[in-house]
């Protein structure tokens, strides 16, 4: 067996090598955060189309059961709860047609327009600034943009 000499086990890292391994990792931080860093805003994208694409199926539905959509006085309500403004629902499910209304990822309540003007009912989200417009997150999130 061959012994090691005092100094070569004594021996650490020196100064250069530290600085290079964490330049190395700064690097490598620099170009994996702001992909991960972006992640949440384009999940809660594909979630208020996933939520969009669902209140759609339900209004779907609704027009089945009852024959129309529910008018904009009536409301998204209309799928959790036997609306009582005219024109009232023939065939309305009872239990509804949602357990719930879900509310956008941001917080806000989706926005519902029927008829509409990008086809028989819109519904959408006002995305991140939760105002009308916008761009990339800020975007307006709609049926006729799935």
């Amino acid at each position: 067996m061959k012994t090691r000499s005092k100094t070569a086990a004594l021996r650490g890292f020196t100064l250069i090598e530290v600085l290079v391994v964490i330049a190395i990792l700064g690097v490598l931080a620099a170009l994996v955060v702001p992909k991960i860093m972006s992640r949440p805003d384009e999940a809660r994208v594909v979630a208020a189309r996933q939520d969009i694409a669902s209140l759609g199926q339900a209004l779907k539905l609704y027009r089945l059961d009852n024959g129309r959509y529910p008018n904009p006085e009536q409301g998204l309500d209309a799928l959790t709860e036997k609306p009582t403004i005219a024109p009232l629902p023939k065939n309305w499910k009872p239990g509804g047609y949602l357990e719930r209304l879900p509310q956008d990822p941001w917080g806000n309540a989706y926005q519902y327009a029927s008829p509409g003007t990008h086809g028989e009912f819109d519904l959408w989200s006002l995305g991140a600034d939760g105002e009308a417009g916008g761009e990339g997150n800020d975007a307006d999130i709609g049926n006729w943009t799935l």
